[in-house]
This record gives structure tokens, sequence and C-alpha cells, in this order.
């Protein structure tokens, strides 16, 4: 348990440091899911994933407009823009998705949510 949560804290830190790719909706907004009361705002690490996204949403035809954001500047200044429980999910629908939930330590204190008061 201990060597996950290492592995994790080096993939936490490396993904705060790196430029992502950050999708619109067709209505101009953060690409976003909710599952179980918790909004997270999707994420890519490079065009391909995000492509496969696009296809797997039956949305490949469209042009996706996207962002490059730093994966800290999600996690500090965007996850706590939003109403309620928010996180990161980075690479969403593929085998090597990550999620960085609303949890102490991985967004700010003011964004973090009790488990047990999420939908």
């Amino acid at each position: 348990m201990a060597s996950a949560r290492r592995e994790f804290a080096v993939l936490l830190g490396e993904f705060r440091r790196t430029a992502v790719l950050v999708p619109f909706d067709p209505y101009g907004s953060l690409w976003t899911a909710d599952q179980n009361g918790v909004r997270w705002i999707c994420a890519f690490s490079d065009e391909e994933a995000l492509a496969r996204f696009a296809r797997a949403q039956g949305d490949g035809a469209r042009e996706w407009s996207y962002r490059t954001v730093l994966g800290a500047r999600l996690l500090d200044v965007m996850v706590p823009m939003l109403p309620g429980p928010a996180g990161v999910a980075l690479d969403a629908g593929s085998t090597d998705g990550v999620l960085f939930p609303p949890v102490a330590g991985i967004v700010p204190d003011r964004a973090v949510v009790d488990p047990g008061k999420t939908g």
C-alpha cells in the first residue's frame, strides 16, 4: 500500500508540472463529466488520447477545440471554481486513465470534499 501511495505521489507531481489538453464541449465550456456527485474536468495527455476519447463519445467527426493547461492550474484554480465536488480525469476512457479526486493533498483545502457528503 505504501508503494502505491508513493507511485501516486510521483504521478501527481508529474501531472502538476505537465501541460495537458483540456477540450471544450460544443457549447464552449470545459468538457466535464459527472459521476456519483463529482464533476470531473476531462484532460488529456496528448492529441491521440483526446482523439480516442472523441471517437468513443461518437463525436470524432467534429473538430474539438482545446486549451493547453498545466495540471497544477487545473487542480489549484479550476477545480475550486466549479460548483460542488470536482476533480480531474486524465485520459478518461483509456486503460491508462487516472483520477485526481477532490481530496486533501490533491486539491486546495477549500475544494476538499468529505466522501460521506457526495451524491
